[in-house]
């Protein structure tokens, strides 16, 4: 049997346990995995004086894969987002969170089961702002056609390969004509080549509205960069909140999986942090190197710990967040028990 090496970021705050968490998960699994710790975010730069060192960039290269832990980012000053870094750097274009109802988890919604994918590297988040003249600042969006054609040909393959029937593209076109209008011109024609695949549009402010509704109406939502991040953030509130939630953000060379929530420092150091929402994405790693590396191991071990965290969950066996009693290693712990029972 092959073991795959994947870098590990631990990140900060709440990040080391939940990391540490999600370890034992795997190693319970049988996973095929070892792990090349690296650092990104406040750890980093008090340890190395970078929030996102070179050596973790050639790392994440090297192996084309990285599981990471939540990284501090501060609102309004300091050091620039780590997670944006990482996406420009190693040019991880596709953002993709998977929204799905769990048992024992209750919310006023019941089956839902969407993914978002989002483009990753433009829009608004691009981070070219200007100072016109005293009290006039100016924010760029950005959209080029290569982009929007990778981004929607990744959304299309993305359905077609997992049984999806319909992609809906969240757009502003009625107003920003020519970047939002590119996007949804372009989604409309690489659809064409995806006969299985239907497509349909919605404007994004009625979106909500109708995603708030009835969730039930999405199978693949696509979004450019600003709109994905407020969206895969309203779609977790649906299925109980961002500690249920998991992603990644896929490139052509490499893939770094992550739980989408903060590093909730002030619950640091406690034990009380829930690490599903990093077990999932853990989940969604190795089912991404089954299919690129076509091992059928990593397809059984995600298989163990998705049918050991369900079967956790319907019964109960929950962190204080989700109404449980589990600190974070005792929930590990009762996932890595069911896993080898």
């Amino acid at each position: 049997m092959s073991t795959h090496t994947v870098v590990l970021i631990p990140g900060d705050g709440i990040g080391p346990e939940v990391s540490d968490a999600t370890r034992h998960v795997l190693e319970a699994a049988g996973a095929p995995v070892q792990f090349d710790v690296q650092l990104a975010g406040e750890s980093a730069l008090n340890q190395t004086g970078e929030t996102l060192p070179q050596q973790t960039i050639d790392a994440i290269a090297m192996h084309g894969v990285a599981l990471k832990g939540p990284c501090t980012t501060p609102v309004g000053k300091g050091f620039s987002s780590v997670n944006v870094a990482l996406r420009k750097r190693l040019d991880l274009y596709a953002a993709v969170r998977p929204v799905r109802s769990l048992p024992g988890v209750e919310t006023r919604y019941k089956d839902v089961d969407l993914v978002i994918v989002r483009e990753n590297t433009e829009g608004l988040y691009s981070g070219i702002e200007n100072v016109v003249t005293e009290g006039v600042i100016v924010s760029m969006k950005v959209a080029t056609l290569r982009a929007c054609e990778r981004i929607s040909r990744w959304a299309f393959d993305y359905a077609k390969k997992r049984g999806r029937t319909r992609v809906t593209v969240f757009h502003k076109a009625n107003i920003m004509k020519l970047t939002d209008g590119m996007m949804l011109d372009v989604a409309r024609r690489v659809a064409s080549e995806y006969p299985g695949v239907a497509v349909d549009d919605m404007i994004i402010d009625a979106a909500c509205m109708k995603m708030v509704q009835d969730p039930g109406n999405f199978e693949v939502v696509l979004c450019e960069n600003l709109y994905g991040d407020i969206i895969s953030d309203l779609c977790a509130g649906l299925v109980g909140g961002l500690g249920v939630v998991p992603g990644a953000n896929i490139g052509e060379k490499a893939a770094v999986f992550e739980a989408v929530h903060g590093s909730a420092p002030t619950i640091a150091g406690k034990g009380v942090a829930n690490p599903l929402a990093l077990i999932m994405s853990g989940v969604m790693m190795l089912n991404h190197l089954a299919e690129t590396r076509n091992d059928e191991t990593c397809v059984r071990a995600a298989a163990r710990i998705k049918n050991a965290y369900d079967a956790a969950m319907r019964a109960g066996e929950k962190t204080a967040d989700l109404g449980g009693e589990l600190g974070t290693m005792d929930f590990a712990e009762v996932i890595a028990k069911r896993i080898k029972a």
